[in-house]
């Protein structure tokens, strides 16, 4: 559990020297899916996966694409070229919050004080980030926090629509390879005409290296995770929300030189304390082991 959550982590300051040299959204999201295509298809070229594709499938996929993968993405990219990686850290814990929330809204959730007090503490945690104007390096990119929000935001409305949607006999593995592919589609046109093209040819730098790195972390790392809750359970597998958030802020320190103000680590401390708030009641898990 740890070494994914290091691992997965350690790619949110890659991340951001990937967008160091002004590489956009849509070249960096294309190259990402290519990237984590060959993983992912390896994985199940070896264990003998063959692909079933109906309508359902199609229109499954192509949600888990979008939602997952396109628009969180390109968001995070956006947001990284103006932000501190570790506040990106930071930002993605709050994904708990959003699926929770959005699970409330469409009633796949049971009203909890506990869970929404979660919520409300990782808002505060986000507010701490945007409204001092020590709190962020440039205090005009203030705004760029809300846009590091959209990713989770998404994140959460994709776990939602799976723990709805899901069709039979679809596992996790085949599931991103085929959303990786079939956003590669639609990133590829997006990367020409938008003049986001990155040319693999070039000579590589830093920026290349950490992206093509990035891109095979996250891919082993999901794997590994999908291993983790089938081996462990959810209730051991959940905790992998942890180490993603402090390694990716200490990473960062360690591999970007950052250094944070008293309010990004009140924050910190803030959406810790929600993660664990929001995390669904110990027999609501032990039940969903059960099933695993």
């Amino acid at each position: 559990m740890l070494v994914i959550g290091i691992l997965w982590g350690g790619t949110i300051p890659l991340s951001k020297i990937a967008v160091s040299s002004g590489h956009q959204p849509f070249g960096l999201i294309f190259w990402q899916l290519v990237i984590g295509i060959i993983v992912l298809g390896s994985v199940l070229l070896w264990r003998g996966w063959r692909p079933r594709i109906t309508w359902e499938l199609l229109i499954y996929f192509s949600i888990i694409a979008i939602t997952g993968t396109l628009l969180p993405n390109g968001t995070s990219y956006l947001a990284q070229q103006h932000l501190p990686a570790g506040v990106m850290a930071i930002a993605i814990a709050t994904v708990p919050m959003f699926t929770f929330a959005i699970a409330l809204s469409v009633r796949l959730e049971k009203f909890d004080v506990k869970r929404m007090f979660g919520i409300l503490i990782a808002f505060a945690a986000m507010v701490m980030i945007a409204a001092p104007e020590s709190s962020l390096p440039d205090p005009g990119k203030a705004i760029f926090v809300l846009v590091a929000l959209v990713a989770p935001f998404f994140y959460g409305i994709e776990a939602n629509y799976i723990a709805t949607h899901k069709p039979a006999g679809v596992e996790p593995v085949s599931t991103l390879f085929m959303a990786s592919f079939l956003g590669m589609i639609v990133a590829f046109p997006l990367s020409i005409s938008t003049g986001q093209w990155i040319n693999p040819l070039q000579p590589w730098q830093a920026p290349e290296y950490a992206l093509a790195v990035s891109s095979v972390i996250h891919a082993i790392t999901y794997c590994a995770f999908i291993w983790l809750v089938g081996f462990g359970g959810p209730v051991f597998s959940v905790q992998t929300a942890y180490p993603v958030t402090l390694s990716g802020v200490f990473a960062s320190i360690l591999f970007l030189g950052e250094g944070y103000s008293g309010w990004i680590w009140a924050s910190l401390v803030f959406v810790i304390i929600g993660l664990v708030l929001v995390q669904p009641k110990l027999e609501d898990l032990k039940m969903e082991e059960a099933s695993v």
